[in-house]
C-alpha cells in the first residue's frame, strides 16, 4: 500500500487524535489571499477536516478533497453543519480540473504526499490569476529529553530506526520553499511559524502514533509491541506530559502569465 493511503484505515482515530490549527495561522491565509466571504478554496488532502471547518466557518466555498472513502466519510460526519463545503473522494492528481478557478489553494499535512509532477503546475493551473497557494503544517520540536532517550531505544529495538518524525519536512530546513521557488510558477514565498503546546496522556499519545504514517507502514504485531512499550515508557513518567510543537506556513501569490 502506498504510504499515503495508510490513513484511511484508522479515520475515526485520526479525527480524535489530530490536533487543530493555529486560529491565527488561517487569519493570516485568509488576509494574506485577501478572501471575501463566498470566495473559493480548495483543499487538497482534507483528512477527515481538521483545518477544512477552520476555513469554513469564515463563509468561504470549499471544495475539499481526499483520497480516502472513510476519511470523506468522517469528514462528512465532522462538517454536517456547512453547507459550504463540498467533500470529494479522490486525489488532486486524480481530480479533473477542467474549468475550476480559486482564489485560494489550501494542504494542510498533504502538500508533500501528491506527485511531483503534479503539484504546482496543476495548482498554478487552477487558480485565479492573484490566486494563492498556502501549504502548512504540525511539527513536534520539544519532548521531555527523559522520553526521548526511551522512545529512541524501543524504535531502535522494534524497527531498527530512530530519526527526525516526518513532520519535520515542514520545518525551514525542508524542501518546500525550494519546491516552490523551482516550479517557477510561484511569487516569493512567505514563511511563518506559529508555536504552541500540546499536553499529551499515554492513551492521548499512543492513539496520535497510530495515526503516524511510518507507524502505519509496520506490520501489526511490530507496531503493537512498539506501542505497548511506549505507553509503559509514559506511564512510568507520570503518565502525562507536554510536547512543543510549531506549525510551519508556506505561501505564495501564483505568478500571472501561466501557459
Amino acid at each position: 500500500m502506498e504510504q499515503r493511503f495508510t490513513f484511511d484505515q484508522v479515520a475515526s482515530v485520526y479525527n480524535t487524535s489530530r490536533p487543530d490549527y493555529p486560529e491565527a495561522l488561517i487569519d493570516d491565509i485568509v488576509s494574506y489571499a485577501e478572501l471575501n466571504p463566498n470566495d473559493t478554496v480548495l483543499e487538497v488532502g482534507c483528512g477527515t477536516g481538521q483545518a477544512t471547518k477552520s476555513f469554513a466557518t469564515r463563509d468561504l466555498q470549499i471544495l475539499a478533497l481526499d483520497p480516502g472513502p472513510e476519511m470523506v466519510r468522517t469528514a462528512r460526519e465532522t462538517l454536517a453543519n456547512f453547507t459550504n463545503v463540498e467533500l470529494v473522494e479522490t486525489t488532486f492528481e486524480a481530480w479533473p480540473a477542467d474549468k475550476a478557478v480559486f482564489q485560494l489553494i489550501i494542504a494542510a499535512q498533504s502538500w508533500h504526499w501528491v506527485s511531483p509532477e503534479v503539484r504546482f503546475a496543476k495548482a498554478a493551473k487552477v487558480l485565479s490569476p492573484n490566486g494563492s497557494l498556502a501549504v502548512f503544517g504540525h511539527v513536534p520540536v520539544g519532548l521531555p529529553a527523559s522520553l526521548v532517550e526511551q522512545f529512541k531505544g524501543i524504535f531502535l529495538r522494534r524497527t531498527g530506526a530512530w530519526g527526525t518524525p516526518p513532520e519535520a519536512w515542514y520545518l525551514p530546513n525542508g524542501p518546500f520553499k525550494d519546491w516552490f521557488d523551482e516550479s517557477k510558477l510561484f511569487g516569493p514565498v512567505e514563511h511563518r511559524c506559529y508555536s504552541w503546546m500540546w499536553q499529551h496522556t499515554t492513551s492521548s499519545y499512543i492513539n496520535f502514533l497510530r495515526t503516524r504514517s511510518d507507524v502505519r507502514m509496520l506490520t501489526p504485531a511490530i507496531r503493537e509491541e512498539l506501542l505497548l512499550e511506549i505507553a509503559k515508557a509514559i506511564a512510568g513518567q507520570g503518565g502525562e506530559f507536554d510536547v512543543d510543537y510549531e506549525t510551519h506556513l508556506y505561501i505564495a501569490r501564483r505568478v500571472e502569465h501561466i501557459s
